[in-house]
C-alpha cells in the first residue's frame, strides 16, 4: 500500500510541475490574444487548464492525507506540513483569484468578433492574479519534488525552511515581473506587441542565473561531501535514547576494543585456516568465474563446530590487494573478533595473517564473510557457511543436514553454492531432513519453496523457534544475509526445494536421487510474526526500557564522497554523520525502525540478536522471533529490543552492501570503550 501511495505522490507531483508550467506560460501570453474573439477562446482553455492543475494537486493531497489514517507521523508529517501547503496554497489562489477573473474576462469577450482588443480588456488579461498562481503552483510542485529527493527527516525547521523561503522569494519575483508589465500596459497605448526576442533573452537570463546558483550549490555540496582522509568509526552525533547521558571520549574511555578478545590462555578445541586468494574457479556446471576465494574455492569451506568449543581461525591473505577480514555474520563473539576493518581491527593485506578466537555460544546456521570492501569481496566469493551444532551427542540426531547457500556468480547467475541448475540427492524415506537456507546475494530478497511435503520453520537467523507449526504451500523469503532452517520427515516420494519459485534452480530429494520435479503450487509467504507458540522472554513490548532509539530509513539524491547519486540515509544522514547509539552495559534497549524509502533495507546489528516486539503496530504473538538481519520493507515500522550485554563498538548497517557502501551505516557504542583503528583514504580500512 505504501509503495502505491508514494508512487501516486511522485507521479502527481511530476504531472503538477508540467501542467502548472504550461498553464502559467499560457496565462502570461494571454494578453497577446490579438483579438477579443481569440482571447475568449484562450480564456476558456485557460480555465480548463485550471482543472488540469487541480487533478494532480488533489491526487497528491489525498494520497498524503491517506497516510495519516494508519501510519506513524514519521511517514507523513513532512508531507502534511510542507508538501500539502506548497500544493494547496497556489491551488486555492487559482480557484479564488485566477478563475473568477478568467470567468469575468470570458463573459466580457463572449460573442465578440475579430476586432482588436480594447485597452481595458487587454489590461485585465495581463493582471498578475491571472498568471502568478499558476506559476507559483509550478514552483511549489518543483519544491515538493526537491523535498521528495532530499527528504528533510527528521523534520526540523533548519532543514526544511530554506526551500520554502526560496519558493516564497521566487513567487514574489514572478509577481514583481508580471506586476511591472501590468503597470507598463496601463501606461501604454492599445498596441502593446509581443516581443519574442525580449522574452527569449529574459528567459535565457533567468536560466543562466538559476544555472549559476545551482552550480554553486552543487560545488559546495560536492566539496562538503568529501570524507576525511582519516576518521574514527566513533564519529557521529551521540544519541542517548532518552536514557542516562554520560561523557564519552577517548581521554575518559578505559577499555580498547583490541582488549575484548576471545580466550587466549588455553588450547583451542577446533582450528581452521582460511587463505584468501584470487583465482579462476570452475563451477560444477562448467562456467569459469574470476573469484576471490577462501582456500581456493567458492563459497569458502564450511566451518562446523560444537556449542561451547573454543574455536581458532587463522586468516592468511595471499594476494587480495584491497585487504580482507572475517566477520562472523549472526554469531555473537567478543568485539575484537568481529572482523570489521577500522572498528575492531586493521584489514589484513597480502603476506599478512590474523588469528580469531571465540567460544561458539549459540547453536544454529550462520555464515562468514570479509568486512573489508565488503560489497566487492562478498560479490566475488569471500564468504562461506558456519554451522554450530549442539554440544551434547544426545541433542544430535541422524538427520540429513543440507546447507543451501545462494549467490549470483558473474557469468553463471543465481546458484546454490557453486552449482547452478537442479541438484539431486538421495535421502532414505523416514529420515529427518534439515535444510539450512542462507541468502548471501546483495539486494536480492530470495524466495524458497519446499514442494510436496509438510515442513516446519525451526530457526530464523540462527535462533531456534518454539513449537513451530506445520506448513504447506508456504514460501520462505530471505533478505540479504538472512537465514532460516526448515525441517521435515522425508516422505516416500520426491521432494523439491525451489530457489526463486521455479523448476530451474533447486534441490530434488528422493530415495535414489531420481524422479520428476513436482509442479510448484501457488503459495503464500511465510510470516513469523504470529508463527509458533509463545514462550517466556527476558523482556517484552511492555517492559520498562532504559533507552529508546529511532532509526528512520530513507533515500535522497545527493553527493557522497564526491560521487553524485541516490543515497540511503539513517535519520536523514549518511556516515559519518549518522547517529552513534550510546549505551551502558546492562541497558535494556528498544529501537523503532521506520522505512520511509522506496526500497527494502535488511538492517544488521553486529554482536546482538534483536527480539522483534511489533510490526506496523501489531505485537509479535507467536514464538519469540529473534533476528540479526531484519528485512524492513518500504512503509514498515518495527519495534525491536535487545539487552546491551556485549561491550564494544558494534556496526549497525544495511546489509544491502550497495547501500552500506554509500554511507548507510552507523554504530552502537558502549560507555568507556574506544578503538585504536580508523577508516579513510589514508588508512588501510574500508569496511562498507
Amino acid at each position: 500500500m505504501f509503495a502505491i501511495v508514494t508512487g501516486i505522490i511522485y507521479a502527481s507531483v511530476l504531472f503538477l510541475i508540467i501542467v502548472s508550467w504550461i498553464a502559467g506560460s499560457k496565462a502570461s501570453r494571454l494578453l497577446y490574444g490579438g483579438s477579443a474573439e481569440r482571447l475568449n477562446r484562450k480564456t476558456r482553455k485557460l480555465i480548463v487548464w485550471g482543472c488540469y492543475v487541480t487533478l494532480p494537486a488533489t491526487a497528491m493531497i489525498v494520497a498524503s492525507l491517506s497516510m495519516t489514517v494508519s501510519m506513524d507521523p514519521v511517514f507523513w508529517e513532512d508531507r502534511i506540513l510542507l508538501h500539502i501547503p506548497l500544493a494547496a496554497v497556489p491551488l486555492l489562489a487559482i480557484w479564488l483569484l485566477t478563475i473568477p477573473r478568467l470567468l469575468k474576462l470570458w463573459k466580457k469577450t463572449r460573442g465578440t468578433t475579430g476586432a482588436p482588443l480594447p485597452p481595458d480588456i487587454r489590461k485585465q488579461a495581463a493582471h498578475p492574479m491571472i498568471i502568478v498562481p499558476y506559476q507559483a503552483s509550478a514552483l511549489g510542485a518543483a519544491t515538493i519534488f526537491y523535498y521528495l529527493l532530499v527528504t528533510p527527516v527528521p523534520l526540523e525547521l533548519t532543514n526544511a525552511i530554506v526551500p520554502i523561503l526560496i519558493w516564497l522569494a521566487a513567487s514574489a519575483g514572478v509577481w514583481f515581473v508580471h506586476n511591472r508589465r501590468y503597470v507598463q500596459i496601463n501606461l501604454a497605448d492599445a498596441t502593446f506587441p509581443l516581443n519574442p526576442r525580449r522574452r527569449f533573452l529574459r528567459g535565457l537570463g533567468i536560466f543562466f542565473v538559476a544555472a549559476g546558483v545551482t552550480s554553486l550549490y552543487l560545488v559546495v555540496e560536492y566539496q562538503s561531501s568529501k570524507l576525511p582522509k582519516q576518521i574514527s568509526m566513533t564519529e557521529g552525533p551521540m544519541d542517548f535514547g532518552g536514557g542516562t547521558e554520560f561523557i564519552h571520549d577517548d581521554a575518559r574511555a578505559s577499555l580498547s576494543v583490541a582488549a575484548l578478545t576471545g580466550p587466549r590462555d588455553r588450547m583451542p578445541d577446533r582450528q581452521f585456516t582460511l587463505s584468501a586468494a584470487k583465482m579462476t574457479v570452475t563451477l560444477s556446471s562448467g562456467e569459469k568465474v574470476d573469484a576471490w576465494t577462501f582456500n581456493e574455492q567458492i563459497p569458502g569451506p564450511e566451518l562446523r563446530m560444537k556449542k561451547g568449543e573454543l574455536v581458532e581461525v587463522t586468516l592468511i591473505n595471499k594476494d587480495i590487494d584491497d585487504g580482507v577480514t572475517i566477520h562472523w555474520h549472526g554469531l555473537v563473539v567478543p568485539n575484537a573478533e568481529d572482523g570489521v576493518a577500522g572498528a575492531t581491527q586493521d584489514a589484513i593485506f597480502p603476506g599478512e595473517q590474523h588469528v580469531y578466537r571465540f567460544v561458539a555460544e549459540q547453536t544454529g546456521t550462520f555464515w562468514y564473510h570479509s568486512h573489508q570492501v565488503s560489497q566487492e569481496a562478498v560479490d566475488k566469493g569471500l564468504f562461506g557457511t558456519l554451522i554450530v551444532e549442539p554440544d551434547s551427542i544426545a541433542e544430535q540426531s541422524s538427520e540429513e543436514d543440507i546447507t543451501v547457500i545462494t549467490h549470483v556468480w558473474d557469468g553463471a547467475g543465481m546458484s546454490i553454492g557453486d552449482h547452478s541448475g537442479v541438484q539431486r540427492k538421495q535421502v532414505i524415506p523416514g529420515t529427518p531432513v534439515r535444510l539450512r537456507l542462507i541468502n548471501t546475494q546483495d539486494w536480492v530478497r530470495q524466495k524458497y519453496v519446499l514442494v510436496d511435503t509438510p515442513f516446519q520453520v525451526t530457526a530464523i537467523d540462527g535462533t531456534d523457534l518454539h513449537e513451530s507449526d506445520e506448513l504447506q504451500t508456504t514460501s520462505i523469503t530471505l533478505t540479504t544475509g538472512g537465514r532460516a532452517d526448515l525441517t521435515f520427515l522425508m516422505p516416500d516420494h520426491p521432494v523439491f526445494l525451489s530457489v526463486g519459485g521455479s523448476k530451474k534452480l533447486g534441490i530434488l530429494l528422493s530415495r535414489d536421487g531420481s524422479g520428476n520435479i513436482p509442479d510448484i503450487p501457488d503459495n503464500e509467504d511465510f510470516d513469523p510474526l504470529a508463527y509458533g507458540t509463545p514462550t517466556a522472554t527476558p523482556f517484552d513490548i511492555h517492559s520498562d526500557f532504559d533507552r529508546e532509539f529511532e532509526l528512520i530509513l530513507d533515500n535522497k539524491l545527493s553527493f557522497y564522497n564526491g560521487q553524485f547519486g541516490f543515497l540511503y540515509t539513517i535519520n536523514g544522514e549518511v556516515f559519518p554523520e549518522t547517529p552513534m547509539f550510546m549505551v551502558q552495559e546492562g541497558d535494556l534497549v528498544k529501537t523503532t525502525i521506520y522505512n520511509r524509502g522506496t526500497v527494502d533495507h535488511p538492517m544488521h546489528l553486529h554482536g546482538h540478536h534483536m527480539l522483534v516486539l511489533s510490526r506496523n503496530g501489531e505485537p509479535s504473538t507467536g514464538t519469540p522471533w529473534y533476528s540479526d538481519t531484519l528485512d524492513v520493507q518500504p512503509g514498515e515500522t518495527y519495534e525491536v529490543g535487545f539487552i546491551a550485554d556485549n561491550p564494544g563498538i558494534w556496526m549497525d548497517h544495511c546489509h544491502n552492501l550497495t547501500h552500506a557502501a554509500v554511507g548507510m551505516s552507523m554504530h552502537l557504542m558502549y560507555e568507556g570503550i574506544l578503538t585504536p583503528y580508523s577508516v579513510g583514504e589514508e588508512t588501510r580500512n574500508h569496511p562498507e
